[in-house]
Order: C-alpha cells, then sequence, then structure tokens
C-alpha cells in the first residue's frame, strides 16, 4: 500500500504536467509550444538517429567527469576543512560566498583557461557541484558525536577502523545529501557550458534549434533533459531517506 502511494504522487504530477502542456499548446499554438504527442514523437526520431548519439554521448560523458571530480573534489575538500577547526571557520564564509555567486560571471576565465571544448564544460560543471558537496561534507565532519571518537579511542581503534566504523556511518547521510544537491548543479553546469560555447552536445544541439526557432527540437531537448533529471533526482531523493532513517536516533525503549 506504502509503494502505491509513493508511486501515486509522482504520477499525479506527471499527469498534470502534460496536461498543463497540452493546455499551453491551444492556447499559444505551434509557434510558441507543440503539443505533448508530437513533440514526444520528434524526440523518438532523434533518439534513433545516428547522428544524435555523438551528441548524447558527448554531454553524458562531459557531465560524468565533472560529477567525478565535484564528488571527489569536494568531500576531500570538506574533510580536510571539517577535521581542523580553523580552517572550516575561516573557509566556510569564503566557501558560502563562492556558492552565492552567479557561476556564470566565471564562465570567461574558464574559457580562457581551458579553450572551448570538453575541458571547459567539465570545469563548469564541476564548479557548480564542488561547492554545496564540500560545504555539506564539512558541516557533517564537524557535527559529528564527539562520544562517538571518545568511545573508539577508548576501544583502541587505528585511525583506519576510526573512520570506516565510526566517521562514515555518522557522517554518510549528509554526505550523500550533498553529492544529491551537487549531482544536479553539475548537470546544470554541464548544461549551461554547452550553450555557451561548445561544438558538439546536447546544449549545442538546442542552441542550434532556438536559432532556427525549431520548437519541436527545443521542446524534445527539454523533455530528455527534464525526464533524466527528475528520475535520477527522485532515486538519489528515495536512498538519501533512507540513510537519514537509518541514521536516525533511535527513542527510549520500555
Amino acid at each position: 500500500m506504502t509503494s502505491l502511494r509513493s508511486l501515486r504522487d509522482p504520477l499525479l504530477v506527471a499527469v498534470s504536467l502534460v496536461l498543463l502542456w497540452q493546455v499551453m499548446h491551444m492556447i499559444a499554438g505551434d509557434v510558441a509550444i507543440t503539443a505533448p504527442v508530437p513533440t514526444l514523437e520528434h524526440l523518438w526520431t532523434m533518439v534513433g538517429q545516428a547522428r544524435f548519439l555523438p551528441h548524447l554521448r558527448e554531454t553524458g560523458l562531459a557531465f560524468l567527469q565533472a560529477l567525478a571530480i565535484a564528488s571527489i573534489g569536494g568531500v576531500l575538500i570538506g574533510v580536510v576543512l571539517g577535521g581542523h577547526k580553523l580552517s572550516g571557520e575561516v573557509s566556510e564564509p569564503i566557501l558560502v560566498g563562492l556558492y552565492s555567486l552567479p557561476k556564470v560571471t566565471l564562465y570567461p576565465v574558464i574559457l580562457l583557461l581551458f579553450g572551448l571544448g570538453m575541458p571547459a564544460k567539465v570545469a563548469f560543471g564541476a564548479l557548480h557541484g564542488i561547492l554545496p558537496i564540500a560545504l555539506f561534507t564539512m558541516s557533517a565532519v564537524r557535527n559529528v558525536n564527539r562520544t562517538y571518537l571518545r568511545a573508539g579511542r577508548a576501544m583502541r581503534l587505528t585511525p583506519a577502523q576510526t573512520g570506516w566504523y565510526i566517521l562514515l556511518p555518522a557522517t554518510l547521510p549528509e554526505i550523500f545529501s550533498g553529492l544529491r544537491i551537487g549531482f544536479s548543479l553539475t548537470l546544470l553546469g554541464t548544461m549551461l557550458g554547452e550553450l555557451f560555447a561548445s561544438q558538439r552536445g546536447l546544449g549545442f544541439l538546442l542552441m542550434t534549434a532556438i536559432d532556427l526557432q525549431d520548437v519541436k527540437t527545443i521542446l524534445s531537448i527539454a523533455v530528455l533533459i527534464s525526464v533524466f533529471a527528475v528520475l535520477a533526482n527522485a532515486a538519489l531523493l528515495a536512498i538519501d531517506r533512507r540513510l537519514h532513517r537509518g541514521a536516525a536516533p533511535e527513542g527510549p525503549r520500555r
């Protein structure tokens, strides 16, 4: 029963969005927004074309590289800064300030450093994702219950054992929350990088369609990216909730 209820809400949202899409098409017409069925048919045709796959592969490869850099780099930065009190206190406002800065303003610098092509897209995507992951990780490490660490020292655990049996279970839920947010922002940064300066990828196809006023292709690419983002985030959110439920302290037993 619970599984049916969990599936019902996303389905209701999806149906509502499709109905809203259809209503907007009826109001604005094909010039502004194509209907759902023709758009999905066009998307199916696009995906089946051989020339579409290299663009999809380019975007996927850039996103995966950016996500790996943002995840590994963010976790390492967060662990180092969270483990040293003074460094964390000094660096936290700096990281928060950089996080609130519109990353688009830094794109000319990215282009000067990495040039056009894959490196710039990867760097711009990683730049979006690394900061929230670092902030969440730093907060998780700083908020570890010191009683656990004292218990580890009392049991004479080695640093490796302390990290594996104490720090990892205590910090994993919050770190994963940062990774979930970093996933979405890395995808956003990668797509923005392709929109501004790229010769391949879904962003390049999207900008080409905008120049040609090809509304059907614009909506097809938007639907493809949106479906991937929504499904991936739904899976990550389910894992995130399970980790937090597992980490929640138990109430007093009677």
